[in-house]
């Protein structure tokens, strides 16, 4: 094997503790080659299926051992390429280790082992009748612990905070197979290094995240939603800012422009106006979301919203929100056979209409459809172009928009990805914003991997 694959000697090596769930099938190496972006497949030697922390530091001390490089790999449902093997190794998939540890419901957290999915805690929560979810919302089920390397958030973050606000503490193997537990579950602490947080956001470049303790929430008692159209961004942007000025305790408050609202409408079936709109959501008691809703609504008015629907029955929000769930999907069926490129930047939020202004100027002559929305409530957008596979010049396009998008957002004081990470992506872009400061970062990276094999090729190159 080893003179058919340069890490063959490493893979033999890990046989001899996992047995089969070692594998170099081609179809599974494939299925562990991308995530669910336009970036170029490049697959693994071997996947590994550790089912413990001791399994997961077993099989990184033997990749050390042998120089193979190492990728972690959750549900692959990420957009910047984190999970591609861009110098081969061995992809450590940690989908088996799934277990939900312990629930303190008096204490309000969780401890969950790296492959729980966001949807497979909440259904627990649910049946364990504990009256907590975990509300961090990325919109794809990730698991925690991918969502915890990314530092995710999604639609729920302008109330609930992303996964920076929401990990208490972790467990991870180091490049050298120590197992160490940062953070715990004190609600404060200032007892060294916050290594918790060094570790949310590293994507996998310091460490594999295998445990994951978080923080949870009361479900609300009662939850209403409303979808409010507009004649313009600059007046949907302009009423969002208000309302979040006017101290109203929004859960959730997203934008679609009007090529979005129209592409889900052609997917789902809907009617909803394509005009630039705002979806919101609120949580609290039976009266305080009725009074929410209402002083929101007075709010658009002055900005001139052209129709408001708003429903506190859960059959109701889910009609409302179906379109905004739907957005990526509805923005690939544009064009047949097309893959999404996706754009993430934030902005703060007194730079938002500017910053959308400057993008929708960018993208208006684009010969590919260009729907922009995002999570305005923090200040968060998207734009998702569908561009065709293996298109060279699409590509080209499209990267040089997205690159003016980043940088309309660092001038204006905001950052090249409100959550989708670095991957390999906006490396340049992350020099761009942090100069220096990325020197530091690699000098971390050394410190903690000095072989590079912790997931190289993302962040730094």
């Amino acid at each position: 094997m080893s003179g058919e694959n340069p890490h063959g000697v490493c893979i033999a090596a890990l046989r001899t503790t996992f047995g089969e769930r070692v594998t170099t099938d081609v179809e599974i190496r494939n299925e562990h080659a991308k995530d669910s972006a336009h970036h170029q497949p490049q697959r693994p030697d071997a996947v590994v299926f550790p089912q413990s922390n001791e399994e997961t530091a077993a099989c990184v001390r033997t990749c050390a051992e042998h120089g193979c490089p190492i990728i972690p790999f959750g549900t692959g449902t990420a957009v910047e390429g984190g999970v591609v093997a861009t110098r081969g190794g061995v992809t450590v998939d940690v989908r088996r280790m799934n277990q939900i540890l312990r629930v303190s419901v008096p204490d309000m957290d969780v401890s969950v082992q790296a492959g729980v999915t966001r949807l497979q805690l909440n259904q627990h929560l649910a049946q364990e009748h504990t009256g907590l979810h975990f509300p961090v919302d990325p919109g794809a089920d990730a698991s925690l612990a991918g969502m915890a390397a990314t530092r995710a958030s999604g639609t729920a973050a302008v109330r609930y905070g992303t996964m920076r606000e929401n990990v208490m503490g972790l467990t991870a193997v180091l490049a050298d197979g120590r197992i160490i537990q940062t953070g715990g579950r004190a609600r404060k602490s200032s007892a060294g290094y916050d290594l918790t947080h060094l570790f949310v956001g590293s994507e996998g470049t310091l460490g594999i995240i295998t445990e994951v303790t978080l923080k949870l929430a009361p479900i609300p008692e009662a939850v209403s939603a409303a979808v409010c159209a507009f004649d313009s961004i600059d007046a949907a942007v302009g009423a969002a800012i208000d309302v979040l000025s006017a101290a109203i305790p929004v859960a959730r408050l997203e934008l679609l422009d009007e090529i979005q609202m129209d592409a889900i409408n052609r997917y789902s079936g809907l009617t909803y106006e394509t005009t630039p709109t705002l979806f919101f959501e609120f949580h609290g008691s039976d009266a305080g979301v009725t009074e929410h809703a209402e002083r929101t609504r007075a709010i658009l008015e002055r900005h001139g919203v052209r129709n408001f629907q708003w429903a506190s029955g859960e059959g109701e929000r889910d009609r409302l929100w179906e379109a905004r769930y739907n957005s990526y999907y509805s923005i690939i069926a544009l064009r047949d056979g097309a893959i999404g490129y996706v754009t993430d930047v934030c902005v703060p939020i007194s730079q938002l209409a500017e910053c959308i202004r400057l993008a929708k100027d960018d993208i208006r002559d684009c010969p590919i459809p260009a729907p922009l929305f995002g999570h305005v409530g923090d200040g968060n957008f998207h734009v998702v172009f569908p561009i065709m596979p293996g298109d060279e010049s699409e590509l080209k396009l499209v990267q040089g928009l997205s690159h003016r998008i980043t940088e309309h957002a660092l001038a204006l004081g905001g950052t090249c990805t409100g959550e989708h990470g670095i991957g390999i992506g906006k490396i340049q872009a992350l020099r761009d914003e942090h100069g220096a400061g990325v020197d530091v970062m690699r000098a971390i990276k050394t410190a903690l991997d000095p072989q590079n094999l912790m997931n190289p090729g993302k962040l730094f190159g």
